[in-house]
């Protein structure tokens, strides 16, 4: 098992077959996952084709994740929190310039940042990256629409696993916007172990 620090991020190949494990250590962290086709970075993950397809934009165990050309992409194998969200984008610098002035325009680590780091290598763009599988994310809203934001659920161990569709280049963070958290980063574990498909 690898830690990502808090507020920091990293990218990696996933192959066809594989599952990655994403861990809460400690609990009541985020982790921010995006990902492309490796083969073909034209072919990303789409939030609007699996919230689609799945009927439901609380995605857990079964469900499977799609790209923009409506291809699965990652199929989840485990899921022990059950609470995730796929609406809201990856806090980026500009998150934080907008939604908390009272930063007054200060660096602030960002999610959107240490994904662009670390696909860069792959030769994606910054631009490139879109709407995040943010896991552990308690988003919910009323019925006029208003979200919240509201501390994760997840427990220490609380585990969270996909499998592999296709070849596939990863972003993986420990999310850096501390509302997200319940007011303080914490460490993200993950690992890459062959799969068993069904």
């Amino acid at each position: 098992m690898r830690r990502l620090a808090p507020q920091s991020g990293t990218g990696l190949l996933l192959a066809e077959g594989e599952e990655l494990v994403v861990v809460d250590p400690t609990g009541g962290q985020v982790s921010d996952l995006f990902c492309f086709n490796a083969a073909d970075h034209g072919e990303w993950l789409s939030s609007g084709r699996t919230i689609d397809y799945s009927d439901t934009v609380y995605v857990t165990t079964g469900h499977r994740l799609f790209s923009n050309r409506s291809r699965p992409m990652l199929t989840i194998v485990e899921d022990t929190c059950g609470l995730h969200d796929f609406l809201l984008t990856p806090c980026s610098q500009q998150t934080f310039d907008l939604l908390y002035p009272e930063l007054e325009g200060a660096y602030h680590p960002s999610c959107h940042e240490n994904l662009s780091t670390g696909l860069a290598p792959f030769g994606i763009e910054p631009d490139q990256i879109s709407t995040t599988l943010n896991i552990f994310m308690n988003v919910w809203t009323e019925r006029d629409g208003t979200l919240h934001i509201d501390p994760p659920t997840s427990v220490a161990g609380t585990r969270f696993v996909v499998r592999a569709e296709m070849d596939l280049h990863v972003g993986l963070t420990a999310c850096s916007a501390e509302k997200s958290n319940g007011g303080v980063c914490k460490p993200i574990d993950y690992e890459v172990r062959p799969g068993s498909r069904t």
